[in-house]
Protein backbone atom coordinates (compact mmCIF):
# COMPACT_ATOMS: atom_id res chain seq x y z
CA UNK A 1 0.00 0.00 0.00
CA UNK A 2 1.48 3.73 -1.05
CA UNK A 3 0.45 7.10 0.44
CA UNK A 4 3.03 8.96 -2.15
CA UNK A 5 2.06 9.69 -5.91
CA UNK A 6 5.60 9.51 -6.90
CA UNK A 7 5.13 7.07 -9.60
CA UNK A 8 2.24 9.21 -11.47
CA UNK A 9 3.54 11.30 -14.26
CA UNK A 10 1.86 14.23 -14.67
CA UNK A 11 -0.99 14.39 -17.61
CA UNK A 12 0.98 15.19 -21.04
CA UNK A 13 -1.00 18.25 -22.07
CA UNK A 14 -0.05 18.61 -25.69
CA UNK A 15 -0.60 14.92 -26.33
CA UNK A 16 -4.07 14.16 -27.92
CA UNK A 17 -6.18 10.83 -28.35
CA UNK A 18 -4.56 8.38 -30.71
CA UNK A 19 -7.02 7.89 -34.15
CA UNK A 20 -7.12 4.14 -33.14
CA UNK A 21 -9.33 3.57 -29.68
CA UNK A 22 -6.37 0.79 -28.52
CA UNK A 23 -4.10 3.25 -28.26
CA UNK A 24 -2.08 3.01 -31.54
CA UNK A 25 0.14 5.38 -32.77
CA UNK A 26 -1.23 8.75 -34.57
CA UNK A 27 -0.26 8.63 -38.20
CA UNK A 28 3.10 10.51 -39.17
CA UNK A 29 4.44 10.13 -35.10
CA UNK A 30 6.57 8.35 -33.87
CA UNK A 31 6.57 5.66 -31.74
CA UNK A 32 6.20 6.30 -28.32
CA UNK A 33 5.10 10.04 -28.37
CA UNK A 34 1.48 9.94 -29.75
CA UNK A 35 0.14 7.29 -27.17
CA UNK A 36 1.57 9.20 -24.31
CA UNK A 37 -1.10 11.55 -23.88
CA UNK A 38 -3.86 9.12 -22.81
CA UNK A 39 -1.86 6.85 -21.06
CA UNK A 40 -0.79 9.89 -19.10
CA UNK A 41 -4.28 11.13 -18.37
CA UNK A 42 -5.38 7.85 -17.42
CA UNK A 43 -2.39 7.72 -15.23
CA UNK A 44 -3.28 10.78 -13.63
CA UNK A 45 -6.73 10.04 -12.65
CA UNK A 46 -4.77 7.46 -10.23
CA UNK A 47 -2.50 10.08 -8.58
CA UNK A 48 -4.02 9.82 -5.17
CA UNK A 49 -2.40 12.15 -2.21
CA UNK A 50 -3.94 9.97 0.59
CA UNK A 51 -3.41 6.47 1.59
CA UNK A 52 -4.20 3.90 -1.59
CA UNK A 53 -4.01 0.19 -2.49
CA UNK A 54 -1.41 -0.30 -5.17
CA UNK A 55 -3.28 -2.95 -7.89
CA UNK A 56 -0.14 -2.39 -10.88
CA UNK A 57 0.77 -0.86 -13.45
CA UNK A 58 -1.00 0.58 -16.53
CA UNK A 59 -1.05 -1.24 -19.97
CA UNK A 60 -1.36 0.63 -22.98
CA UNK A 61 -0.80 -0.51 -26.47
CA UNK A 62 0.02 -3.87 -25.84
CA UNK A 63 2.91 -2.54 -23.35
CA UNK A 64 3.15 -2.55 -19.69
CA UNK A 65 3.82 0.95 -18.18
CA UNK A 66 5.67 0.25 -14.65
CA UNK A 67 6.29 4.22 -13.89
CA UNK A 68 2.46 4.56 -14.79
CA UNK A 69 0.97 3.08 -10.97
CA UNK A 70 -3.30 2.40 -11.03
CA UNK A 71 -4.41 2.32 -7.05
CA UNK A 72 -7.60 2.42 -4.98
CA UNK A 73 -8.01 5.00 -2.16
CA UNK A 74 -7.55 3.04 0.86
CA UNK A 75 -10.80 5.51 2.03
CA UNK A 76 -12.90 4.68 -1.44
CA UNK A 77 -12.79 0.67 -0.18
CA UNK A 78 -16.34 0.94 2.04
CA UNK A 79 -17.92 2.21 -1.50
CA UNK A 80 -18.20 -1.65 -2.51
CA UNK A 81 -16.61 -3.20 -5.82
CA UNK A 82 -16.74 -5.84 -7.98
CA UNK A 83 -14.48 -8.62 -9.33
CA UNK A 84 -14.93 -10.06 -12.42
CA UNK A 85 -13.57 -12.49 -15.23
CA UNK A 86 -13.93 -15.66 -16.69
CA UNK A 87 -12.48 -18.94 -14.68
CA UNK A 88 -9.20 -18.97 -14.45
CA UNK A 89 -8.34 -15.34 -15.05
CA UNK A 90 -6.94 -14.45 -11.93
CA UNK A 91 -9.89 -13.51 -9.90
CA UNK A 92 -8.69 -15.40 -6.15
CA UNK A 93 -5.45 -13.81 -7.02
CA UNK A 94 -6.78 -10.14 -7.15
CA UNK A 95 -8.88 -11.05 -3.79
CA UNK A 96 -5.41 -12.02 -2.76
CA UNK A 97 -3.25 -9.14 -3.38
CA UNK A 98 -5.98 -6.49 -2.01
CA UNK A 99 -6.65 -8.75 0.97
CA UNK A 100 -2.92 -8.13 1.85
CA UNK A 101 -2.59 -4.76 1.37
CA UNK A 102 -5.72 -4.03 3.26
CA UNK A 103 -4.64 -6.33 6.27
CA UNK A 104 -0.77 -4.21 6.02
CA UNK A 105 -3.01 -1.24 6.67
CA UNK A 106 -4.85 -1.92 9.65
CA UNK A 107 -7.82 -3.15 8.05
CA UNK A 108 -9.69 -6.47 8.86
CA UNK A 109 -10.58 -8.41 5.88
CA UNK A 110 -13.37 -11.53 5.36
CA UNK A 111 -12.98 -13.65 2.83
CA UNK A 112 -14.78 -16.56 1.17
CA UNK A 113 -12.86 -19.89 0.33
CA UNK A 114 -14.97 -21.95 -2.13
CA UNK A 115 -12.28 -23.97 -3.42
CA UNK A 116 -9.79 -23.99 -0.46
CA UNK A 117 -6.85 -22.17 -2.01
CA UNK A 118 -6.88 -19.02 0.14
CA UNK A 119 -5.32 -20.37 3.47
CA UNK A 120 -2.00 -19.76 1.91
CA UNK A 121 -2.43 -15.90 2.84
CA UNK A 122 -1.03 -16.67 6.12
CA UNK A 123 2.08 -18.05 4.75
CA UNK A 124 4.47 -16.41 3.15
CA UNK A 125 4.84 -16.94 -0.65
CA UNK A 126 7.64 -18.85 -2.73
CA UNK A 127 9.98 -16.92 -4.56
CA UNK A 128 10.26 -17.58 -8.37
CA UNK A 129 11.28 -16.67 -11.63
CA UNK A 130 7.74 -15.71 -12.80
CA UNK A 131 7.20 -13.95 -9.61
CA UNK A 132 10.24 -11.81 -10.28
CA UNK A 133 9.47 -10.82 -14.20
CA UNK A 134 5.94 -9.95 -12.71
CA UNK A 135 7.67 -7.99 -10.05
CA UNK A 136 9.78 -6.35 -12.75
CA UNK A 137 6.94 -5.39 -14.70
CA UNK A 138 4.86 -3.46 -12.95
CA UNK A 139 7.95 -1.88 -10.57
CA UNK A 140 6.67 -4.05 -7.51
CA UNK A 141 8.86 -4.53 -4.50
CA UNK A 142 8.10 -7.92 -3.98
CA UNK A 143 8.89 -9.50 -0.32
CA UNK A 144 7.76 -12.85 0.64
CA UNK A 145 4.73 -11.89 3.70
CA UNK A 146 2.52 -13.80 5.32
CA UNK A 147 -0.60 -12.45 7.18
CA UNK A 148 -2.65 -13.36 10.14
CA UNK A 149 -5.58 -15.26 9.88
CA UNK A 150 -8.68 -16.87 11.56
CA UNK A 151 -9.91 -19.88 9.87
CA UNK A 152 -13.66 -20.51 9.91
CA UNK A 153 -16.14 -23.17 8.93
CA UNK A 154 -19.54 -23.34 8.73
CA UNK A 155 -21.23 -25.09 11.43
CA UNK A 156 -17.93 -27.41 11.81
CA UNK A 157 -18.22 -28.86 9.01
CA UNK A 158 -14.40 -29.18 7.34
CA UNK A 159 -11.40 -27.30 9.24
CA UNK A 160 -12.09 -23.69 11.27
CA UNK A 161 -13.52 -22.66 13.72
CA UNK A 162 -17.34 -23.17 13.60
CA UNK A 163 -19.54 -20.53 12.51
CA UNK A 164 -23.30 -20.90 13.69
CA UNK A 165 -26.20 -18.84 13.59
CA UNK A 166 -29.91 -19.60 15.13
CA UNK A 167 -32.84 -19.81 13.32
CA UNK A 168 -34.46 -16.71 14.42
CA UNK A 169 -31.23 -14.80 13.34
CA UNK A 170 -31.28 -16.27 10.14
CA UNK A 171 -34.78 -15.10 9.92
CA UNK A 172 -37.91 -15.88 7.45
CA UNK A 173 -36.55 -14.21 4.14
CA UNK A 174 -33.36 -15.73 4.38
CA UNK A 175 -34.48 -18.90 5.01
CA UNK A 176 -37.27 -18.79 2.45
CA UNK A 177 -34.53 -18.23 0.15
CA UNK A 178 -32.59 -20.98 1.62
CA UNK A 179 -35.31 -23.52 1.49
CA UNK A 180 -36.78 -22.42 -2.16
CA UNK A 181 -40.33 -21.52 -0.90
CA UNK A 182 -42.22 -19.18 -3.56
CA UNK A 183 -43.59 -16.46 -2.33
CA UNK A 184 -46.68 -17.47 -0.54
CA UNK A 185 -45.01 -19.69 1.45
CA UNK A 186 -42.37 -17.36 2.52
CA UNK A 187 -45.19 -14.95 3.85
CA UNK A 188 -46.48 -17.92 5.35
CA UNK A 189 -43.16 -18.73 6.84
CA UNK A 190 -42.87 -15.16 8.23
CA UNK A 191 -46.39 -15.78 9.87
CA UNK A 192 -44.86 -18.85 11.69
CA UNK A 193 -41.73 -16.61 13.07
CA UNK A 194 -43.96 -14.10 13.80
CA UNK A 195 -45.72 -16.36 15.92
CA UNK A 196 -42.66 -17.96 17.50
CA UNK A 197 -41.78 -14.14 18.57
CA UNK A 198 -45.16 -13.48 20.29
CA UNK A 199 -44.99 -16.54 22.12
CA UNK A 200 -41.57 -16.34 23.16
CA UNK A 201 -40.62 -19.67 21.86
CA UNK A 202 -36.87 -19.60 20.69
CA UNK A 203 -35.98 -20.97 17.57
CA UNK A 204 -32.46 -21.71 17.76
CA UNK A 205 -32.04 -24.92 15.73
CA UNK A 206 -34.25 -26.16 12.62
CA UNK A 207 -35.69 -28.95 14.83
CA UNK A 208 -37.27 -26.12 16.76
CA UNK A 209 -38.98 -24.30 13.31
CA UNK A 210 -40.48 -27.91 12.25
CA UNK A 211 -42.01 -28.54 15.85
CA UNK A 212 -43.41 -25.04 15.54
CA UNK A 213 -44.49 -25.59 12.17
CA UNK A 214 -46.00 -29.42 12.66
CA UNK A 215 -48.17 -27.45 16.08
CA UNK A 216 -49.71 -24.38 14.40
CA UNK A 217 -51.19 -27.46 12.29
CA UNK A 218 -52.59 -29.60 14.75
CA UNK A 219 -56.00 -29.67 16.53
CA UNK A 220 -54.30 -28.03 19.26
CA UNK A 221 -52.36 -25.40 16.91
CA UNK A 222 -54.77 -24.43 14.52
CA UNK A 223 -56.57 -21.66 16.70
CA UNK A 224 -53.55 -19.80 17.66
CA UNK A 225 -53.38 -18.00 14.50
CA UNK A 226 -56.68 -17.61 13.56
CA UNK A 227 -56.69 -13.97 14.82
CA UNK A 228 -53.87 -13.18 12.14
CA UNK A 229 -54.36 -15.39 9.43
CA UNK A 230 -54.45 -18.93 9.04
CA UNK A 231 -51.81 -21.26 7.96
CA UNK A 232 -53.04 -24.09 5.53
CA UNK A 233 -51.71 -27.64 6.19
CA UNK A 234 -50.17 -27.75 2.18
CA UNK A 235 -48.09 -24.85 2.64
CA UNK A 236 -46.92 -26.41 6.24
CA UNK A 237 -46.68 -29.58 4.09
CA UNK A 238 -44.25 -27.89 1.61
CA UNK A 239 -42.70 -26.23 4.71
CA UNK A 240 -41.80 -29.77 6.16
CA UNK A 241 -40.87 -31.00 3.40
CA UNK A 242 -38.22 -28.77 2.16
CA UNK A 243 -36.62 -28.76 5.82
CA UNK A 244 -36.32 -32.35 5.66
CA UNK A 245 -34.01 -32.13 2.67
CA UNK A 246 -32.53 -28.89 3.74
CA UNK A 247 -31.21 -31.47 7.20
CA UNK A 248 -30.42 -34.45 4.68
CA UNK A 249 -28.06 -32.01 3.78
CA UNK A 250 -26.32 -31.22 6.79
CA UNK A 251 -27.84 -28.17 7.41
CA UNK A 252 -28.70 -29.08 11.12
CA UNK A 253 -24.97 -28.11 11.77
CA UNK A 254 -24.69 -24.62 10.85
CA UNK A 255 -28.15 -23.86 12.94
CA UNK A 256 -27.74 -23.38 16.73
CA UNK A 257 -25.59 -22.32 19.62
CA UNK A 258 -22.84 -21.14 20.65
CA UNK A 259 -24.18 -18.32 17.91
CA UNK A 260 -20.95 -16.62 16.26
CA UNK A 261 -20.49 -13.00 17.16
CA UNK A 262 -19.90 -11.63 13.35
CA UNK A 263 -17.57 -8.45 15.76
CA UNK A 264 -15.28 -11.06 15.59
CA UNK A 265 -14.48 -10.44 11.86
CA UNK A 266 -13.22 -6.51 13.19
CA UNK A 267 -10.45 -7.24 15.47
CA UNK A 268 -6.92 -6.60 14.37
CA UNK A 269 -3.38 -8.42 15.47
CA UNK A 270 -1.46 -7.39 18.23
CA UNK A 271 1.19 -5.94 15.98
CA UNK A 272 -1.50 -3.73 14.13
CA UNK A 273 -2.55 -5.72 11.09
CA UNK A 274 -5.95 -6.03 10.22
CA UNK A 275 -7.03 -9.84 10.52
CA UNK A 276 -7.54 -11.99 7.86
CA UNK A 277 -10.82 -14.15 8.34
CA UNK A 278 -10.86 -17.42 6.17
CA UNK A 279 -14.12 -19.22 5.90
CA UNK A 280 -13.35 -22.50 4.59
CA UNK A 281 -16.56 -24.04 2.70
CA UNK A 282 -14.83 -26.95 0.61
CA UNK A 283 -16.79 -29.20 2.87
CA UNK A 284 -19.96 -27.69 1.47
CA UNK A 285 -18.99 -26.42 -1.96
CA UNK A 286 -21.93 -28.84 -3.33
CA UNK A 287 -24.41 -26.78 -1.54
CA UNK A 288 -24.27 -23.56 -3.06
CA UNK A 289 -27.42 -21.83 -1.62
CA UNK A 290 -26.79 -22.39 1.65
CA UNK A 291 -23.34 -20.89 1.57
CA UNK A 292 -24.03 -18.08 -0.23
CA UNK A 293 -27.46 -17.50 1.72
CA UNK A 294 -24.80 -18.03 4.97
CA UNK A 295 -22.92 -15.26 3.67
CA UNK A 296 -25.77 -12.94 3.09
CA UNK A 297 -26.62 -13.73 6.94
CA UNK A 298 -23.50 -12.44 7.97
CA UNK A 299 -23.50 -9.42 5.75
CA UNK A 300 -26.77 -8.69 6.86
CA UNK A 301 -25.66 -9.15 10.86
CA UNK A 302 -22.94 -6.88 10.74
CA UNK A 303 -25.43 -4.49 9.34
CA UNK A 304 -27.95 -4.48 12.47
CA UNK A 305 -24.73 -4.83 15.26
CA UNK A 306 -22.63 -2.11 13.48
CA UNK A 307 -23.26 2.00 14.76
CA UNK A 308 -23.60 4.80 11.85
CA UNK A 309 -19.96 5.87 11.06
CA UNK A 310 -20.15 7.62 7.71
CA UNK A 311 -17.07 8.00 5.83
CA UNK A 312 -13.75 6.78 7.42
CA UNK A 313 -10.30 7.09 6.56
CA UNK A 314 -10.22 3.09 5.73
CA UNK A 315 -13.10 0.97 6.39
CA UNK A 316 -13.69 -1.19 9.38
CA UNK A 317 -14.50 -4.42 7.58
CA UNK A 318 -13.97 -5.46 3.72
CA UNK A 319 -16.14 -8.26 2.82
CA UNK A 320 -15.45 -10.40 -0.13
CA UNK A 321 -18.35 -12.16 -1.44
CA UNK A 322 -16.97 -15.12 -3.45
CA UNK A 323 -19.35 -17.08 -6.51
CA UNK A 324 -21.63 -14.08 -6.07
CA UNK A 325 -24.13 -15.52 -8.62
CA UNK A 326 -25.19 -18.54 -6.64
CA UNK A 327 -26.53 -15.90 -4.01
CA UNK A 328 -29.05 -14.46 -7.15
CA UNK A 329 -30.09 -17.72 -8.32
CA UNK A 330 -33.65 -17.85 -7.64
CA UNK A 331 -33.90 -15.19 -5.38
CA UNK A 332 -37.61 -13.99 -4.25
CA UNK A 333 -38.42 -10.32 -4.52
CA UNK A 334 -37.98 -9.61 -0.61
CA UNK A 335 -34.64 -11.49 -0.60
CA UNK A 336 -33.61 -9.51 -3.79
CA UNK A 337 -34.47 -6.30 -2.04
CA UNK A 338 -33.05 -7.30 1.32
CA UNK A 339 -29.46 -7.63 -0.43
CA UNK A 340 -30.06 -4.30 -2.21
CA UNK A 341 -30.61 -2.44 1.19
CA UNK A 342 -27.96 -4.26 3.38
CA UNK A 343 -25.32 -2.75 0.07
CA UNK A 344 -26.84 0.35 -0.12
CA UNK A 345 -26.65 1.14 3.81
CA UNK A 346 -23.73 -0.66 5.18
CA UNK A 347 -21.17 1.79 3.97
CA UNK A 348 -22.01 4.24 6.40
CA UNK A 349 -21.16 1.34 9.26
CA UNK A 350 -17.98 1.54 7.75
CA UNK A 351 -18.09 -1.94 5.42
CA UNK A 352 -17.19 -2.56 2.21
CA UNK A 353 -18.21 -5.29 -0.02
CA UNK A 354 -17.21 -6.66 -3.03
CA UNK A 355 -18.85 -9.30 -5.08
CA UNK A 356 -16.70 -12.19 -7.15
CA UNK A 357 -18.54 -13.80 -9.87
CA UNK A 358 -18.38 -14.17 -13.50
CA UNK A 359 -20.02 -11.54 -15.33
CA UNK A 360 -21.63 -8.15 -13.50
CA UNK A 361 -24.86 -10.10 -15.09
CA UNK A 362 -24.41 -11.90 -12.59
CA UNK A 363 -25.44 -9.19 -10.09
CA UNK A 364 -29.17 -7.65 -10.51
CA UNK A 365 -28.86 -4.00 -11.50
CA UNK A 366 -29.84 -2.31 -8.41
CA UNK A 367 -27.02 -4.20 -6.51
CA UNK A 368 -24.57 -3.07 -9.22
CA UNK A 369 -25.29 0.66 -8.65
CA UNK A 370 -23.95 0.47 -5.66
CA UNK A 371 -20.54 -1.32 -6.92
CA UNK A 372 -18.25 2.30 -7.66
CA UNK A 373 -14.74 -0.08 -7.99
CA UNK A 374 -14.49 -2.46 -10.68
CA UNK A 375 -11.55 -4.67 -11.61
CA UNK A 376 -12.63 -6.97 -14.60
CA UNK A 377 -10.38 -9.77 -15.59
CA UNK A 378 -10.85 -11.47 -19.43
CA UNK A 379 -14.01 -12.13 -20.62
CA UNK A 380 -14.74 -15.42 -23.04
CA UNK A 381 -16.96 -15.03 -26.60
CA UNK A 382 -16.84 -18.69 -27.98
CA UNK A 383 -20.97 -18.78 -27.91
CA UNK A 384 -23.27 -16.28 -28.99
CA UNK A 385 -24.32 -15.71 -25.13
CA UNK A 386 -20.54 -14.99 -24.51
CA UNK A 387 -20.68 -12.09 -26.98
CA UNK A 388 -24.22 -10.73 -25.46
CA UNK A 389 -22.48 -10.75 -22.05
CA UNK A 390 -19.79 -9.14 -23.05
CA UNK A 391 -21.41 -6.46 -25.22
CA UNK A 392 -23.18 -5.84 -21.86
CA UNK A 393 -19.97 -5.62 -19.70
CA UNK A 394 -18.48 -2.82 -22.01
CA UNK A 395 -22.10 -0.94 -21.75
CA UNK A 396 -21.83 -0.94 -17.84
CA UNK A 397 -17.89 1.01 -18.21
CA UNK A 398 -17.30 4.82 -18.79
CA UNK A 399 -16.08 5.64 -21.94
CA UNK A 400 -12.56 5.15 -22.62
CA UNK A 401 -9.96 5.43 -25.64
CA UNK A 402 -9.50 1.43 -25.18
CA UNK A 403 -11.58 -0.70 -27.44
CA UNK A 404 -12.73 -2.89 -24.35
CA UNK A 405 -14.53 -5.40 -26.59
CA UNK A 406 -11.51 -6.45 -28.32
CA UNK A 407 -9.41 -5.37 -24.76
CA UNK A 408 -11.23 -7.82 -22.79
CA UNK A 409 -11.22 -10.62 -24.91
CA UNK A 410 -7.19 -9.97 -25.13
CA UNK A 411 -6.49 -10.03 -21.68
CA UNK A 412 -4.03 -12.40 -19.78
CA UNK A 413 -4.01 -13.91 -16.65
CA UNK A 414 -3.57 -11.48 -14.17
CA UNK A 415 -4.26 -8.54 -16.49
CA UNK A 416 -7.91 -6.62 -15.85
CA UNK A 417 -9.55 -3.74 -16.70
CA UNK A 418 -10.36 -1.19 -13.71
CA UNK A 419 -12.01 1.85 -12.67
CA UNK A 420 -12.49 3.15 -8.73
CA UNK A 421 -13.67 5.65 -7.25
CA UNK A 422 -11.50 9.01 -6.83
CA UNK A 423 -10.65 10.58 -3.24
CA UNK A 424 -13.52 13.20 -4.35
CA UNK A 425 -15.93 10.33 -5.18
CA UNK A 426 -15.61 10.72 -9.17
CA UNK A 427 -14.84 7.59 -11.00
CA UNK A 428 -11.45 6.94 -12.51
CA UNK A 429 -10.85 7.04 -15.95
CA UNK A 430 -10.64 3.13 -17.49
CA UNK A 431 -7.54 0.87 -17.21
CA UNK A 432 -6.24 -1.82 -18.72
CA UNK A 433 -3.83 -3.13 -15.88
CA UNK A 434 -1.02 -6.10 -15.09
CA UNK A 435 -2.05 -6.65 -11.51
CA UNK A 436 0.74 -7.12 -8.97
CA UNK A 437 1.85 -10.57 -7.44
CA UNK A 438 0.29 -11.01 -4.11
CA UNK A 439 3.69 -11.69 -1.26
CA UNK A 440 1.45 -14.81 0.47
CA UNK A 441 1.44 -18.08 -0.83
CA UNK A 442 -0.19 -18.65 -3.77
CA UNK A 443 -2.51 -22.10 -2.83
CA UNK A 444 -3.37 -23.48 0.76
CA UNK A 445 -1.29 -24.30 3.42
CA UNK A 446 -0.93 -27.87 4.51
CA UNK A 447 -3.36 -29.49 6.31
CA UNK A 448 -2.04 -30.07 9.04
CA UNK A 449 -0.94 -26.42 9.65
CA UNK A 450 -4.28 -25.26 9.20
CA UNK A 451 -5.48 -27.44 12.19
CA UNK A 452 -2.76 -26.28 14.40
CA UNK A 453 -4.26 -22.47 13.06
CA UNK A 454 -7.82 -23.25 13.96
CA UNK A 455 -7.00 -25.18 17.43
CA UNK A 456 -4.91 -22.52 18.85
CA UNK A 457 -7.37 -20.15 18.30
CA UNK A 458 -8.38 -18.17 21.12
CA UNK A 459 -11.81 -18.66 20.07
CA UNK A 460 -11.70 -22.39 19.09
CA UNK A 461 -12.80 -23.27 22.46
CA UNK A 462 -15.43 -20.46 22.79
CA UNK A 463 -17.23 -21.24 19.55
CA UNK A 464 -16.14 -25.51 19.14
CA UNK A 465 -18.55 -27.04 21.53
CA UNK A 466 -22.59 -26.88 20.52
CA UNK A 467 -24.90 -26.60 23.39
CA UNK A 468 -28.55 -27.67 22.83
CA UNK A 469 -30.45 -25.44 25.54
CA UNK A 470 -34.28 -25.65 26.19
CA UNK A 471 -36.03 -24.20 23.11
CA UNK A 472 -39.07 -24.44 21.33
CA UNK A 473 -38.99 -28.33 20.25
CA UNK A 474 -38.37 -28.76 24.24
CA UNK A 475 -41.26 -26.37 24.89
CA UNK A 476 -43.73 -27.83 22.77
CA UNK A 477 -42.77 -31.21 23.71
CA UNK A 478 -43.49 -30.96 26.70
CA UNK A 479 -47.03 -28.94 26.56
CA UNK A 480 -48.01 -31.83 24.29
CA UNK A 481 -46.51 -34.76 26.38
CA UNK A 482 -48.80 -33.16 29.28
CA UNK A 483 -51.49 -32.62 27.37
CA UNK A 484 -51.61 -36.26 26.29
CA UNK A 485 -51.29 -37.59 29.80
CA UNK A 486 -54.19 -35.35 30.81
CA UNK A 487 -56.06 -36.70 27.90
CA UNK A 488 -54.97 -40.34 29.14
CA UNK A 489 -55.92 -39.77 32.43
CA UNK A 490 -59.04 -38.23 31.24
CA UNK A 491 -59.74 -41.16 29.01
CA UNK A 492 -58.67 -44.21 32.09
CA UNK A 493 -61.31 -41.86 34.65
CA UNK A 494 -64.28 -42.58 31.86
CA UNK A 495 -63.30 -45.69 31.24
CA UNK A 496 -63.36 -46.73 35.14
CA UNK A 497 -66.68 -44.97 35.22
CA UNK A 498 -68.62 -46.56 32.71
CA UNK A 499 -66.99 -50.09 34.32
CA UNK A 500 -68.10 -49.24 37.38
CA UNK A 501 -71.54 -48.14 35.46
CA UNK A 502 -71.40 -51.43 33.85
CA UNK A 503 -70.48 -53.14 36.59
CA UNK A 504 -73.70 -52.14 39.06
CA UNK A 505 -76.10 -52.83 35.79
CA UNK A 506 -74.65 -56.02 35.72
CA UNK A 507 -75.45 -56.59 39.55
CA UNK A 508 -79.14 -55.60 39.32
CA UNK A 509 -79.36 -57.65 36.52
CA UNK A 510 -78.51 -60.27 38.53
CA UNK A 511 -80.58 -59.51 41.20
CA UNK A 512 -83.95 -59.49 39.68
CA UNK A 513 -83.42 -62.65 38.54
CA UNK A 514 -82.28 -64.69 41.04
CA UNK A 515 -84.70 -67.68 42.41
CA UNK A 516 -87.10 -67.25 45.96
CA UNK A 517 -84.97 -69.11 49.12
CA UNK A 518 -85.99 -72.81 50.27
CA UNK A 519 -88.16 -71.82 53.40
CA UNK A 520 -87.75 -73.26 57.01
CA UNK A 521 -89.18 -75.78 58.74
CA UNK A 522 -90.67 -73.62 61.11
CA UNK A 523 -92.33 -71.44 58.37
CA UNK A 524 -93.36 -74.44 56.85
CA UNK A 525 -95.25 -75.65 59.56
CA UNK A 526 -96.89 -72.23 60.35
CA UNK A 527 -97.71 -72.04 56.79
CA UNK A 528 -99.40 -75.00 56.60
CA UNK A 529 -103.42 -75.42 55.96
CA UNK A 530 -103.16 -77.35 59.56
CA UNK A 531 -102.01 -74.43 61.48
CA UNK A 532 -103.84 -71.78 60.06
CA UNK A 533 -106.92 -73.61 60.86
CA UNK A 534 -105.98 -74.56 64.48
CA UNK A 535 -104.71 -70.76 64.76
CA UNK A 536 -108.31 -69.61 63.82
CA UNK A 537 -109.87 -72.22 65.95
CA UNK A 538 -107.99 -71.52 69.80
CA UNK A 539 -108.14 -67.56 67.98
CA UNK A 540 -112.08 -67.73 68.17
CA UNK A 541 -112.50 -69.61 71.51
CA UNK A 542 -109.75 -67.29 73.26
CA UNK A 543 -111.26 -64.44 71.67
CA UNK A 544 -114.59 -64.93 73.56
CA UNK A 545 -112.86 -65.42 76.80
CA UNK A 546 -111.56 -62.40 76.64
CA UNK A 547 -114.34 -60.37 75.96
CA UNK A 548 -116.42 -61.91 78.52
CA UNK A 549 -113.80 -61.40 81.42
CA UNK A 550 -113.59 -58.26 80.22
CA UNK A 551 -117.13 -57.29 80.01
CA UNK A 552 -118.40 -59.40 83.17
CA UNK A 553 -120.85 -62.34 82.13
CA UNK A 554 -120.01 -65.22 83.42
CA UNK A 555 -119.48 -68.75 82.43
CA UNK A 556 -122.09 -71.18 81.69
CA UNK A 557 -121.47 -74.36 83.79
CA UNK A 558 -122.20 -77.73 82.62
Amino acid sequence: MSESTDSAVPADQTGGQTGGQTGGQADGQPGGVAEAGPADRIAAGYAFTGPALDLGALLWDGRCLPDRQIRIPLAMLNRHGLVAGATGTGKTKTLQLIAEQLSAGGVPVFLADIKGDISGISAPGTPGDRIGERARDVAQSWEPTGYPCEFYSLGGIGPGIPVRSTVTSFGPVLMSKVLQLNQTQEQSLGLIFHYADTKGLELIDLKDLRAVVAFLVSDQGKSELKGIGGLSTVTAGVILRALTAFEQQGASEFFGEPEFDTGEFLRTAADGHGLVSVLELPAVQDKPQLFSTFLMWLLADLYNDLPEVGDLEKPKLVFFFDEAHLLFNGASKAFLASITQTVRLIRSKGVGVFFVTQTPKDVPADVLAQLGNRVQHALRAFTPDDAKALKATVKTFPNSPYDLEELLTGLGTGEAVITVLSENGAPTPVAATRLRAPQSLMGPIAAADLEQAVKSSLLYSRYAEPIDRESAYERISAEQAAAEAQAEAAAAAAEAEKQAEAAEKEAARAARGAPEPDPSLAEQVVGSGLFRSLARSIGTQLGREISRSIFGTARKRR
